[in-house]
Formats: structure tokens, C-alpha cells, sequence
């Protein structure tokens, strides 16, 4: 005798995009603000005084291949 119990998959429920789009541009913006500190907050362009932010993201500036010398 064979007993087999169909279990019904459950599939996951679309997110629609109207739901999606806020936190996709928010995101970018971050993502646009991170690469300005690592990429341009220095010399004429600097937002903050000093070079507070230069010195803080200077290794990551180099790895990333943003020259600051």
C-alpha cells in the first residue's frame, strides 16, 4: 500500500514595485553619498573642513583606485 500526502508548495509572494521603488532610490542615494566621501570630499569640493574625512577614508580611497596624492 502506498500513502502519499501532497504537501502544496507555498511560493513566495511578488513585491511589487510600487512597494520597491522608494527603498531603491534611497539606497542609491547612499550609496551616491558613500562614493562622494570616498571619491571627491577633498580640495575645492569638500563639504567638511579639514582633512578629517580624507584622512579617515584614505586606505579605501586607494583600494578603490581614487587617487588623493
Amino acid at each position: 500500500m502506498n500513502d502519499a500526502i501532497l504537501n502544496p508548495v507555498a511560493l513566495p509572494a511578488p513585491i511589487p514595485v510600487k512597494e520597491l521603488l522608494p527603498w531603491v532610490i534611497f539606497g542609491g542615494l547612499l550609496l551616491l553619498l558613500t562614493l562622494y566621501f570616498v571619491g571627491a570630499e577633498q580640495g575645492a569640493t569638500s563639504l567638511i573642513r579639514g582633512m578629517y574625512v580624507h584622512e579617515f577614508v584614505h586606505d579605501g580611497r586607494h583600494l578603490l583606485g581614487f587617487p588623493c596624492h
